[in-house]
């Protein structure tokens, strides 16, 4: 598209790849080079670090889950997530860590696939012994690395170790509840969390080269993830890629909020099939009932600014026109318009692409010019 290459050459990232898939009809536009020394062109099939685009993903698969009655929506999680029994909830974003009081309910999977569960990233705000307690405990994940020190059993008893920033169901925060998610599903199906996607979305879906891993023998494909500078803004190595990746081998702590690689033909089909409403290549892998709740606002309690604007359905967010998606902070995006049947698709290697990035705002307003 236009927009990538005026982004590319304006010098945001070195390349990247588009996909607008609409009514059927799809366009690749593989634009630039894969690195700052331009050594290569940014390939079509470029696998790419998604970071929080892995949410959908995983909350599709815990919908499958609840649709087979292996999970309740509204079931507390502690049958399977002991360590977040009989939560405490911290009386004040000031408190002390011990200054707490009783949770009102327990935690349920619907609170973790909307955000309100009670624990994330803090936004704004100075100081706090939470904060400096969740920090000592590592428990705060940041920009998504592969995790090789602590299993998931470890990092969920440091969380359960510590109260909640506020009563589930009634606030906001993001990121660890997908985390959760991840550990709750793997307990509740008896596989790991890589091999309950493979069997579930990824190969029914044909998503061949999504993972938590690169295999040896696609290494190549993947090109460096960079992040600019805050004061400079020029652009510093994240992750090397190809065989000095991160992403080279599994990690112990496969991160549902953030952990996966995948491509644009990959994600192409995830977006295939909810558009679909839940069918792909005719069969139907969720309920469209299950794929509607997914795509609706499910919150009502209010939002960081990041998200002002939008709602939050199950693992994405959704916009007043009805357009669902996500996006991902090494930057990458995938979100779908039902009214145009239009699919769109942005993945580069430049991290820091929040929802309202000129980038991601161009994109999608050229989409929506296109449509019309």
């Amino acid at each position: 598209m236009n927009v990538l290459t005026s982004h590319v050459d304006a010098g945001y990232a070195p390349g990247g790849v588009t996909v607008v898939s609409r009514r059927g009809e799809v366009d690749v536009d593989a634009v630039g080079f894969a690195d700052l020394e331009r050594s290569a062109p940014f390939r079509a099939d470029a696998i790419v670090r998604i970071g929080a685009m892995t949410m959908p993903i995983v909350a599709a698969a815990a919908l499958m889950l609840a649709e087979e009655d292996r999970l309740g929506l509204d079931d507390p999680v502690d049958l399977w997530l002991p360590e977040l029994g009989n939560p405490r909830v911290l009386r004040s974003l000031e408190a002390d860590v011990d200054d707490t009081e009783p949770a009102k309910t327990p935690i349920t999977l619907r609170h973790l696939l909307t955000n309100t569960w009670g624990f994330g990233l803090f936004f704004g705000g100075g100081p706090s012994p939470l904060r400096r307690a969740a920090n000592e405990l590592r428990v705060l994940n940041g920009p998504p690395i592969p995790e090789n020190s602590d299993s998931p059993d470890e990092w969920l008893r440091r969380v359960g170790s510590l109260p909640l920033l506020h009563q589930p169901g009634e606030g906001w925060t993001y990121g660890l509840g997908a985390d959760v998610l991840g550990i709750l599903l793997s307990r509740a199906s008896g596989r790991s969390l890589e091999q309950l996607l493979s069997e579930r979305i990824f190969d029914p879906l044909g998503m061949v080269d999504t993972g938590f891993a690169v295999p040896a023998e696609k290494l190549d494909r993947v090109p460096p993830a960079y992040a600019p500078d805050p004061r400079s803004g020029d652009l510093h190595v994240y992750d090397p890629g190809a065989w000095g990746s991160e992403w080279r081998e599994r990690p112990t702590y496969p991160s549902a909020a953030g952990g996966l690689v995948s491509t644009a033909s990959d994600l192409l089909a995830f977006g295939q099939l909810l558009l679909g409403g839940g069918r792909f290549g005719g069969e139907w892998l969720l309920t469209r009932a299950s794929v509607s709740a997914m795509t609706t606002n499910q919150v009502t309690v209010p939002v960081p600014r990041f998200l002002e604007g939008y709602g939050w359905g199950f693992g994405l967010a959704v916009a007043p026109s009805g357009r669902f998606g996500w996006d991902g902070g090494l930057g990458t995006s995938l979100w779908v318009e039902p009214a145009t049947e239009t699919i769109g698709i942005l993945l580069t290697q430049r991290s820091g692409m929040p929802l309202r990035s000129e980038l991601y705002r161009d994109f999608w307003n050229e989409l929506s010019h296109q449509a019309v």
